[in-house]
């Protein structure tokens, strides 16, 4: 059995699940539009949270929040289950698949694959939509990749049950019922809402403008605290959520830019064009930022003198996210 479910990549898996879905169900949309009205963008520091025993640096919202947010905007219904058994997960995801619905699930990257070797790491937030099954191979529409792929009913088993932060814990989701009219406007200003208060009115430094400022803070600190080879693998890790894991910090910037010009004609704000073009120069900083950090990585730079540099590009993007999101929090009052 398969879902005749039309497959689009894109930039990033839980956008990329949602709009395609969006789009099953009848709601033509891009990804950038269902990143902004999510609030998929955000930036936290939280060097008590360990990602792979290396402190967690994020330039998105959690996962599922992109697909709860935006389904909510747009009032539409949805389901979300979570299983303790990995049989009854796999039975009720077979009943679905019967009944002709796709179904989105969290997974763990490391148990997929069809992923290449030298992305399968540990990280349990990745999205896929279910689309069918022959035999005992899922039928897998995964927006990160260019074709429809396929996955052993065991190893996508463990993917939905990996082990670890952010445990997917068998996770599904599906929609349920599509309204009969859209409030597209009041969707994208309540989305750009929700990213302005997420990355300038946080009550601890550890998210927004203020966490990318502590990044650079404790940035700088790195190489006499933790000595040359943890130092390595802390920036290698800030580097890989950059730049790997989704779109990465530049990547959403670029993206949440797109999402600006949409707004622009649903909202018929100019201005929110400008912003956009800001938006876009600031995903350029992020990219200078991993270029110069790689390079100090594979020790083509003095490690030394690197870090007060990297800590000025941080600090630079800080001030012009700031800029940006205060300009925009005005606009759409």
């Amino acid at each position: 059995m398969k879902i005749d479910f039309p497959h689009r990549q894109f930039a990033h898996c839980e956008s990329g699940v949602t709009a395609n879905l969006l789009n099953y169900h009848g709601f033509p949309c891009s990804e950038a539009l269902v990143f902004g009205i999510g609030g998929g963008l955000f930036f936290g520091h939280v060097p008590f949270f360990k990602i792979n025993f290396l402190p967690l640096t994020t330039f998105r919202v959690g996962p599922g929040g992109i697909f709860s947010k935006a389904t909510k905007r747009l009032g539409i219904e949805v389901v979300k289950e979570k299983f303790r058994d990995p049989v009854a997960a796999e039975k009720k995801l077979d009943h679905l698949l019967q009944s002709g619905r796709p179904v989105g699930a969290q997974t763990g990257v490391f148990w997929l694959p069809f992923f290449p070797p030298a992305y399968r790491f540990h990280f349990n937030g990745h999205n896929l939509v279910v689309i069918g099954k022959e035999g005992d191979d899922y039928l897998i529409s995964d927006p990160i990749f260019e074709e429809t792929v396929r996955c052993p009913s065991e190893d996508l088993r463990k993917a939905r049950f990996a082990k670890g932060a952010l445990a997917p814990k068998g996770k599904i989701y599906y929609i349920e019922k599509m309204p009969e009219h859209f409030d597209l406007p009041s969707a994208v200003i309540a989305g750009i809402r929700e990213v302005c208060r997420g990355m300038l009115k946080t009550p601890v430094p550890l998210a927004g403008v203020r966490g990318i400022r502590l990044l650079a803070r404790r940035m700088t600190r790195w190489p006499d605290k933790l000595g040359e080879k943890k130092t390595l693998l802390y920036l290698g890790h800030v580097i890989r959520m950059q730049e790997e894991i989704g779109t990465g910090g530049g990547g959403f910037r670029f993206l949440y830019a797109a999402f600006l010009q949409e707004a622009a004609g649903i909202l018929e704000n100019d201005r929110l064009l400008e912003l956009s073009e800001h938006c876009t120069q600031i995903g350029d900083l992020w990219r200078d930022f991993a270029l110069l950090a790689s390079r100090v990585c594979k020790k083509r730079v003095t490690i030394e003198d690197s870090f007060e540099e990297l800590a000025q590009l941080l600090n630079r993007c800080a001030d012009e996210e700031e800029i940006l999101f205060n300009a925009l929090a005005t606009e759409i009052k």
